[in-house]
């Protein structure tokens, strides 16, 4: 499978509007800071799935060449990370959309407009798309009640998508993760910064140890962090358009 991070921002991206802090400047001038609102593509010889669908899906569509996508699976019910279904208006009928009961509710009261197809996903109960096998897995971000993280597995490799998490993550969820050849990990925030929704960059690194992952890619990244270029030096951030394979 392939996986693509089509946006790797919070819900403001960076630059954010108003200011000049060191990354919003490197972002301003087109340096690598600059991060659109969170989106992944999965990628496999028989389509392509989204993993949310980003506020700035419509730019992020056009500038990786993507003009149908075979279905979105939705994490939960926040803006930044379903507002852009709207995208698909006079695009593509018939959308085929995944998620929990009570996340399907909420979003398509908002965006129900866009003609779908929708599919209601229960926990840890796997499921095939475009032939790889996709679990949805609750994590923890409060206030919303039902918000999950996803694996993704095709033969014996495994991709964890976390999306908006705090570190204290259910048991169930956390075996369900254990030896991901792959996670990409929310971590909003540098170490410095607690924040009560999401982790920061050492809390996802000491999951990631914890559940002996191979591989972590940090996202959902704020202008709190360091200027990319120089974040990066020792952090595994993830950057719009990055491409990963396993």
């Amino acid at each position: 499978m392939d996986i693509v991070l089509l946006g790797t921002g919070d819900a403001v991206g960076v630059p954010k509007i108003g200011c000049h802090c060191p990354a919003c400047e490197d972002a301003l001038i087109g340096g690598s800071s600059k991060r659109s609102r969170f989106s992944v593509l999965i990628e496999s010889s028989e389509g392509r799935i989204l993993i949310d669908t980003s506020p700035d899906m419509r730019s992020q569509l056009l500038k990786n060449g993507i003009t149908t996508v075979d279905g979105v699976i939705w994490t939960h019910a926040h803006y930044d990370h379903y507002v852009g279904f709207g995208e698909f208006y006079r695009v593509q009928k018939n959308v085929k959309v995944y998620g929990l009961k009570r996340t399907l509710d909420d979003i398509l009261d908002d965006v129900g407009f866009i003609s779908h197809l929708r599919h209601d996903i229960k926990l840890y109960e796997s499921f095939e798309l475009i032939g790889l096998e996709f679990m949805l897995i609750e994590v923890n971000h409060p206030t919303i009640e039902t918000s999950v993280g996803v694996c993704v597995r095709e033969g014996d490799k495994k991709l964890v998508v976390t999306s908006d998490t705090r570190r204290e993550i259910p048991q169930k969820s956390l075996d369900e993760m254990s030896g991901a050849d792959l996670m990409i990990a929310d971590a909003i925030t540098p170490t410095e910064f607690k924040v009560m929704k999401h982790m920061n960059t050492k809390e996802a690194l000491e999951l990631a140890e914890t559940l002996d992952v191979g591989e972590v890619i940090l996202t959902h990244l704020s202008h709190y962090h360091p200027p990319h270029d120089i974040a990066s030096e020792s952090l595994p951030l993830g950057y719009d358009g990055m491409r990963l394979h396993l």
